[in-house]
This record gives C-alpha cells, structure tokens and sequence, in this order.
C-alpha cells in the first residue's frame, strides 16, 4: 500500500501525508451535479479529476467508498437559497413532471461519465430519497442552539455559530468584511442575520417538490443534503470530501457549519477543490457565450469550435493540467491534445509488435518511479505524461531499428502504459478499439504487401496514398506495416 501521497488540502492551505482516519478504508465524498440541466464541462472536470483520485488510491491498494451525490431537490437560484426552483421552472418550461426532468438529465449526466470512461461511484445517493436524513439533521441542529424556526422556514444561525467555530475555516474569509458586503434582507425579515441560510424552506402554493416536516409542508435548503448524506454513508467523519472550487466559499463552508453543529466534529479530514475553466483566457459562462456542453465540444457544434473532439481527446487534454490549475480551452490546444493522445495510443499499440533482445538500450523502471512519484505530489498527471512521452519515445526507437531492449525492460514497459495509462488515467484507445476497422485495414495491408512482393509498386502505392486521403498513415519497417490515423 503506498504511503508517500501528499495531497492539498484547502482547510490548512498546504500539502499533507494522506493518512486515513481507517486505513485501508478510504471514506470520499464528492459533490455531484444538480439534474436540472445538462451537465456542463466544469462539472466533467470535477468529476474526471476524482475519478483519477479514485483509481489511484484503489490501484494503491486502498478500498474506497467514492460517495457521490445526485442533488434533485431544494436547489434555488442563488447560494442563499433565494429566488425560483429551478427543477418547478425546467418542468414547467418542459411540461414534464419534476421526476421526468431529474431522470431525464441523471441518465444524461451518467451517459457523459461512461463517454469519459469514469468508474461508478461506491454509493450514489440522491438528495429526494434523504429527506428524513435531513430533517433529523435539522433537528439536533436546533436542539444545539444553532438554528431558529421563522415562519415555517429554518435558518442556520451564523452568528451564534461564528461565536464558538470559524465560520470561514475553509476560505479564510473576513467575517466582517462578508457581513459589509452582503446586501439587506430585502423581503426575508425573518432572518435575523444577513449570513443566516435556510436548512428547511416553507413551500409556496405554487411548489411542486413539498415534504412534511415539523415546521410545515417544505422542502430542503441545498446545503443541508450533502451534510446528511455524507454522515450516513461515511459517517460524523471521514477523509476526503471534495468538488469544484465555486462551492467552498457558500456551500462546503455551510456543511462544515452544518455538520459541526449537529456533532461537533469537522466532516472531512482533507477538503479539495478543482480549478474553474476558461476559453481562449476568458471564463466560461453560458452567460458569456463561450460555454459548451460535452455534446457540443464532440460533435464541434459550436461557434467556437472549428471542429469535434473525441471524449478520449478531450480527457486526456484534461489531465494534461494540475486539476487545481486553470484550464484554457482553445482550437489550438484541443488540436494538440489530439495529435499527442494519437501518437500516445499508437506507441502502444506497437509493443506487441516489438521483439526482445539479450540487452537494453533502456532502463524503464526511472521512468516508472518519477510516474509514482509525480502522482504522489498531488496526483500531478502533467508530469505523468511527460514521463509517459519518454516512454514513447522508447518505443518509437526500438521498432524504428535504433536501439534494443530486453524482455524484462519490455515487460515493464508494458506495466508501466498498462498501469497509468488505462488503470490510472482510465483512458482507452478510441482508434483501434474499432475490430471492423482493424480487420478491414489488415486485409488491405496484406494485399499490398502482396503487391509489393510481385513488384507491382503502383497498386502499393495507390493503396497507401488513398488510405492517406481518408486520414490513415502506414509506417513500413522491418517488423512489418503498421497503421495510425492522421
């Protein structure tokens, strides 16, 4: 089991030893997408990035229990819980009831993961099937002192909180300067403090999603859900709790606040947060024009797209980045993303056509270690592609006939792309997964060097320069011909 992992933690601003509360047991919990909507590319991040987290801390030998929820209810315009449900207005928009749109835009959420090649989390639980979950966290949170009953709703008393814990732990935020900066109540009189935010809201008449409640007929403030289900699933404390950076400032410093004053414990040992995207350097928004959903960026249906990208593509020009650095989309960058996961997916797919020698030009096993070491800083997979480029550029080397290589330094070879490409990275080869192809361009590779044999050069030639047209590349050598898109 590896014990060298150093990760960021954003409650104490700096690296730390993973040490989990019950080694082997790894508790996770990430914030998952809100089903009103399709998912968009900073969600895909968020959960790419974890999915990495997640692989590597199995392939260490860690059992996890990946913990992602599914929010479906309770989840109003505005981090304070003000304004329109948003899942009442996108079933009225739609005609549909709100359930219609949650399993609408879940199966949609689920097909873009699976598109990613993302594993499944451990438990999935859903924001609608934990309502008593949270009513009973409500409870022991007034029973605490720390929440008040006003008119059917309940609000998380921040002040009284802030007087006892740091209400801004996580961020580092100036309470006072929150406070000045926050505008008036505007129509809540009922909260006594600007900061104060709902656990349980008094539904309207016109409400679709309602629950009875101690208080009323209602429904879930946003933040108390991920507080309820992480407790249930992975208990008053676990390891890791995560999800994009937006959230820490309003919604996992409402959670601390939640979770502390229902138990009095912090949740999660290691809070960690995924940088924001931008396009060509400006931030994307679908306000700004410049956001894309994952559909778009495929199919290249998109006026600042000049063309598709495969999902594999696009990943890998994800991991291409720290996941708590900025990410630019650009044509620019997504072309050379493509180029570099083709050359990547082509070196592999010629180590079993290379032959082992007594000797080795190559020690593999440095390669393999800066590997573990770069995922042990952080899961830093920047510098773990640069060290699998090197590995290519071993490959390339032995199959063009310049150097050697042993069985064994072939072999780990072999573990190494096996380990971080696909089980690690959880990426796959999207070309040569393709069996129809792969038959049909070996039929068309043996009848040309059928051609080549009775010197009929032109036939050869007219072969390769059409497979050329239609954006495939032979490469002759002495091993053989072999094939890669261009």
């Amino acid at each position: 089991m590896n014990t060298g992992l150093q990760l960021y933690n954003t409650l104490t601003r700096k690296k730390e030893p993973f040490e989990p509360l019950n080694a082997p047991l790894v508790g996770m919990y990430v914030c998952g997408p809100t089903v009103y909507n399709d998912v968009h590319l900073g969600n895909c991040r968020t959960f790419i990035s974890f999915d990495l987290i997640f692989r590597y801390l199995k392939y260490n030998g860690f059992k996890v229990r990946y913990v992602r929820n599914i929010t479906d209810a309770g989840h109003l315009e505005g981090d304070r819980d003000e304004g329109d449900d948003k899942f009442a207005k996108r079933a009225k928009l739609e005609q549909l009831e709100p359930m219609e749109i949650v399993q609408k835009y879940t199966l949609g959420f689920h097909d873009v993961m699976r598109m990613f090649n993302t594993l499944p989390p451990s438990i999935e639980p859903t924001a609608t099937g934990h309502i008593s979950e949270q009513i009973e966290m409500i409870k022991e949170i007034i029973s605490n002192g720390y929440a008040y009953e006003a008119g059917g709703t309940v609000y998380f008393d921040v002040e009284k909180y802030s007087k006892e814990y740091n209400y801004t732990i996580l961020t580092n935020r100036n309470l006072e300067d929150m406070l000045a900066n926050t505008r008036e109540l505007g129509g809540q009189d009922d909260k006594r403090g600007r900061l104060d935010f709902a656990l349980w809201i008094k539904a309207k008449p016109e409400t679709i999603m309602r629950w009875p409640s101690p208080w009323g007929v209602g429904f879930p403030g946003w933040h108390i859900e991920c507080s309820a289900m992480s407790a249930k699933y992975l208990g008053e404390e676990f390891d890791i709790h995560g999800g994009g950076m937006d959230l820490a400032a309003t919604h996992h410093t409402n959670e601390i606040a939640q979770s502390e004053a229902c138990s009095h414990k912090q949740p999660a040992k290691y809070w960690m947060h995924t940088n924001m995207l931008t396009v060509n350097g400006a931030r994307m928004s679908k306000s700004a024009g410049n956001g894309f959903l994952p559909g778009e960026l495929f199919s290249g249906d998109h006026p600042l797209l000049k063309k598709g990208f495969s999902p594999m593509t696009v990943k890998f020009f994800m991991l291409q980045a720290h996941y708590r650095s900025t990410l630019d989309f650009s044509n620019e960058a997504l072309d050379a993303s493509e180029k570099g996961f083709r050359r990547l997916m082509t070196a592999i797919d010629l180590l079993d056509k290379l032959s082992a020698s007594e000797k080795s030009d190559f020690e593999i096993e440095p390669i393999y270690l800066n590997c573990v070491k770069a995922m042990n800083d952080d899961f830093n997979s920047p510098v773990v592609i640069a060290e699998l480029f090197d590995a290519v550029r071993v490959i390339n080397t032995v199959h063009d006939g310049k150097g050697v290589i042993s069985a064994q330094e072939l072999d780990m070879l072999k573990k190494l792309m096996n380990d971080f490409v696909f089980e690690i990275f959880g990426l796959k080869d999207e070309e040569t997964s393709n069996t129809d192809l792969n038959g049909v361009l070996d039929l068309v590779i043996d009848i040309r060097r059928g051609a080549k044999e009775n010197k009929d050069y032109a036939t050869s030639d007219k072969i390769r320069l059409g497979l050329q047209s239609m954006g495939i590349q032979l490469k002759d050598s002495k091993e053989g011909t072999t094939w890669n898109k261009i």
